[in-house]
């Protein structure tokens, strides 16, 4: 029997493409869509080649696939202000520890709380950091899978998702662990700053060491399971997950944002409430710096200076330079680019910022640097000589003269030339 060939043009809407299809009849015995006695040829300039060995009615099933447009690099804003910050961070942390190293086990009591939220805030921030550097960038991409599968069988579903590598939804999970954490550990610190600075003769509850920790690192983690639990499926991970480059989905198929996708339920949500919490902290810490206070003998410019220092370097460590991100999510046009620019700017440097204002500016890293700089200045280096004598004769008057070369000072020579 002459098989009978079918064409048809595939319909693909706009930012899609043709993944993959199948010739089938209608056999009313099955109900149903068949593939017995039909195959399918090269559909690469668009059109579904089809051929049967029988007639009937005849269709093409076709499965379609998304074409996204992948993250480009990250640009050299972004690159130069995360390399300082990871830069500052480092030296922050290394600092940190020394310094808390060297003080007396009565200091470090009374200090650890405060100097193991900092430390908390500093390593998941640079982990947020590092693991954004490296993993940002979806490695597995989508529109490199194969496609138009030379079998001729039935596609599952009318739009094709590849399944999880796994790398990319890693590296979402982690930035989105890393960075709650950081805003948490902002929160925890700020708390116990305040209940320190408006109760002076009080300390800390006995059960807030573990009570931090749980709550620094617990909450973070909770939430990130949650939203991992509801949306992630490995057939499909786009509902964690974007394709585009490796954060939390939050755009809907006409790609507008959408408020049932993780990026709001799973981060802009609690951000928001952490940020709310953190500006009251620091308007308390604030107001409580600010107080007049009598006995203080300095000039009043002078004052207000080290009071600005104290609530601006507060702001930078609770990441309130974060609220301009949703100042960008409400903007367009002219006022969406500048807001973009400044956030930028002001979060790619956080790391740097946090080594200005608290590392680089206390006496003990002064100190250090200061040592550091005199014992590289106060090395000679030693060189090395050899010496030739040139002797001269003429007549009764004798002279010479000597010429040093860079040597082995234990390696010298003499050579005397004679006139007769």
């Amino acid at each position: 029997m002459t098989d009978i060939t079918n064409i048809t043009k595939a319909k693909i809407g706009n930012g899609t493409s043709l993944y993959d299809f199948a010739c089938v009849f209608w056999d009313y015995s099955l109900e149903d869509w068949s593939t017995d006695g039909c195959s399918k040829g090269n559909a690469s300039d668009g059109l579904l080649r089809c051929f049967c060995n029988h007639t009937t009615n005849f269709a093409a099933l076709w499965s379609f696939r998304e074409n996204y447009e992948y993250a480009e690099a990250l640009d050299a804003i972004s690159i130069v202000g995360l390399s300082f910050s990871i830069l500052g961070l480092v030296v922050t942390i290394i600092h940190h520890v020394k310094e808390n190293f060297h003080r007396n086990s009565r200091e470090r009591k009374n200090n650890k709380n405060s100097k193991t939220a900092l430390l908390c805030i500093y390593v998941s921030l640079l982990a947020f950091i590092i693991t954004f550097l490296s993993g940002v960038g979806n490695s597995s991409r989508q529109n490199d899978a194969q496609t138009n599968n030379k079998n001729n069988t039935i596609p599952e579903s009318d739009e094709h998702v590849e399944p999880d590598a796994g790398s990319c939804t890693a590296v979402a999970a982690l930035l989105h662990f890393f960075l709650l954490a950081t805003f948490m550990w902002n929160a925890v610190y700020g708390t116990q700053l305040v209940l320190l600075v408006r109760t002076v003769s009080r300390g800390l509850p006995p059960y807030w060491s573990k009570l931090s920790l749980t709550v620094g690192w617990g909450v973070p983690a909770i939430v990130v399971a949650i939203t991992l639990g509801a949306t992630y499926r490995v057939d499909n991970p786009l509902g964690y997950r974007q394709e585009e480059f490796c954060w939390l989905a939050a755009l809907d198929k006409d790609k507008q944002f959408h408020f049932g996708k993780p990026m709001f339920g799973g981060f802009l949500l609690p951000v928001s409430l952490i940020l709310i919490y953190n500006i009251v902290l620091l308007v308390l810490a604030s107001l409580t710096t600010c107080r007049t206070d009598p006995t203080l003998r300095s000039t009043r410019q002078s004052s207000l200076t080290r009071k600005f220092l104290v609530s601006f370097s507060l702001a930078v460590l609770l990441g309130l330079s974060w609220t301009l991100g949703y100042l960008v999510l409400v903007t367009r046009g002219h006022a969406h680019l500048v807001f973009s620019i400044i956030f930028c700017l002001c979060t790619t440097t956080q790391g740097f910022q946090i080594f200005i204002l608290f590392t680089a500016r206390t006496p003990t890293f002064r100190a250090t640097v200061s040592r550091s700089v005199q014992y590289v200045s106060s090395i000679s280096i030693r060189f090395s000589s050899k010496t030739y004598s040139l002797t001269k004769n003429s007549g009764r008057t004798d002279s010479s003269e000597s010429y040093r070369a860079w040597n082995d000072p234990a390696d010298t020579q003499t050579f005397e030339m004679k006139r007769q």
